[in-house]
């Protein structure tokens, strides 16, 4: 049965222990590999079968069945042509984006179409060499220790992180110690390494790092900040519009005086990765990039409504310690891809409910509290109102081939005394022409060549023939699989 492991993420009980510190990671311990733990606590393949996504075991383990491949094909190609003219199609035809993630966006491109829809491409671009700087930098120590510590924490069954110093968690390291520096008033929380490792699954470190930089400003900014305010006004949001959809569930947690942060502080933090199954965590982030926070609300509010949405599940649940558990332990057939999609898809909870409901939560937070500590940028919601905020230039978005071909080594010598032949011929053919001789029957020679570049320019691109009438690259800088 999938359940929310402990030691992956956030306790969703853990209301005080907000920040990643030693003594909370050393307090919840390592997590349990079971029969794979190897003699470092590294996940042991053996004979363990690795599914489609990568994951070696564990609760997340895919079972399901796989799309046909003709239907990934057509979806593939669409995608490359959105991705080729990705300005246009936000500004022109956002709603046929909105409904091709809703889909589901195709495996290979996925990476690539995370970072487009989150504007991670064009925070890349307009901050060349920054991460390399960064990078080479060696961190404030009080954060790099706790980040170390809580690497093998992250996905212990995937075969990216599942060994010890591995490039998974190596990669791992490099972008939470960068956002340190990035964001130094933020510093590290616990919660951010999951969020990164999913992430580095699907593209290169740099690139995961500029998504992590875009989820944390815009999509869900405050989040990580000291005290996670923004996460407790968040989740008295989730508690208000759960009134409204589902007043069973709402009474019920009334009733026995449930504070929202108790349920629902891993979900959001850690966007549902560590609680639903794999197939259904890409298909919510598929939708969460494009559409924004309100899919993690009405992922929650759909959780929420199937477990305590009736009077007859609630008489075995009569009491605090025992609803928690029972939000511990989602029933699976809830969690699974097609059900769950459908229903967030269906539930009527929109941008502006949410913003509504944020502004009031806002005056009652002033009136109990007084003023907000940490003062977190507006949220954006979805990819629209990103590429409307900062408009990219075509230079931002354009895609670099990376299957480059060197050209074949040729000597000096060679190469003169070839292109000298072809010049000497061509001119003989060019004076038997215009004596009035017919021209030969066979193929022409090619036209004189240009001299060869540098050695350092000396590439030849790849083009995709196959696509008619598009320029469309095959392949981008922006590596789709990063394993």
């Amino acid at each position: 049965m999938a359940r929310v492991e402990q030691g992956n993420g956030i306790p969703p009980a853990e209301s005080k222990g907000r920040r990643g510190t030693a003594e909370d990671l050393a307090e919840h311990g390592e997590p349990s590999a079971g029969s794979d733990a190897g003699p470092n606590g590294d996940v042991q393949s053996g004979d363990r079968t690795t599914d489609r996504y990568g994951f070696i075991g564990g609760a997340q383990q895919y079972s399901g069945e796989d799309i046909p491949p003709e239907v990934l094909r057509q979806r593939e190609a669409k995608w490359l042509e959105m991705l080729n003219s990705w300005d246009k199609w936000m500004a022109k035809k956002h709603k046929k984006v909105k409904l091709r993630c809703q889909k589901g966006i195709p495996p290979s491109l996925r990476g690539r179409a995370w970072l487009y829809l989150s504007g991670g491409k064009v925070k890349r671009e307009q901050n060349s060499g920054m991460f390399q700087a960064l990078d080479s930098q060696p961190g404030d120590p009080k954060w790099v220790d706790v980040i170390e510590r809580d690497l093998h924490r992250q996905f212990p069954f995937h075969e990216m992180f599942a060994a010890r110093g591995g490039h998974g968690q190596q990669d791992l390291f490099r972008v939470l110690k960068v956002y340190t520096l990035y964001r130094p008033e933020e510093g590290y929380c616990q919660a951010q390494a999951p969020v990164a490792a999913v992430l580095l699954m699907h593209m290169p470190a740099e690139d995961a790092f500029w998504v992590l930089v875009q989820i944390c400003e815009k999509y869900i900014p405050g989040y990580y900040s000291k005290g996670l305010e923004a996460i407790q006004l968040d989740g008295e949001i989730l508690y208000a519009l759960l009134r409204r959809v589902c007043p069973v569930a709402h009474r019920h947690l009334k009733k026995h005086k449930m504070e929202p942060i108790l349920y629902m502080t891993e979900w959001f933090m850690c966007a549902f990765s560590r609680t639903l199954p794999w197939a259904s965590v890409l298909r919510v982030w598929d939708m969460f990039f494009c559409e924004g926070v309100k899919i993690i609300f009405r992922v929650g509010l759909v959780l929420l409504k199937c477990m305590l949405g009736s009077q007859e599940k609630l008489k075995s649940y009569q009491g605090l310690y025992e609803t928690m558990e029972l939000l511990r332990a989602i029933e699976p057939r809830y969690m699974q891809e097609g059900f769950l999609v459908q229903e967030v898809i269906e539930l009527p909870v929109s941008e502006r409910d949410i913003e509504k409901e944020h502004l009031g939560q806002l005056r009652r937070w002033k009136e109990s509290h007084g003023d907000l500590c940490w003062k977190s940028p507006s949220r954006m919601h979805g990819a629209k109102a990103i590429i409307t905020a900062e408009p990219p230039s075509r230079q931002d978005l354009r895609q670099n081939p990376t299957i480059v071909v060197e050209s074949p080594p040729t000597s000096r010598g060679e190469a003169k005394g070839g292109a000298q032949a072809k010049l000497k011929k061509r001119s003989s053919k060019e004076g038997k022409k215009e004596v009035g001789t017919s021209p030969p029957t066979q193929e022409r020679d090619p036209p004189y060549p240009s001299p060869p570049p540098p050695p350092s320019d000396r590439t030849l691109f790849l083009k995709d023939s196959t696509v008619k009438e598009s320029n469309e690259s095959l392949s981008s800088a922006e590596h789709d699989t990063h394993l």
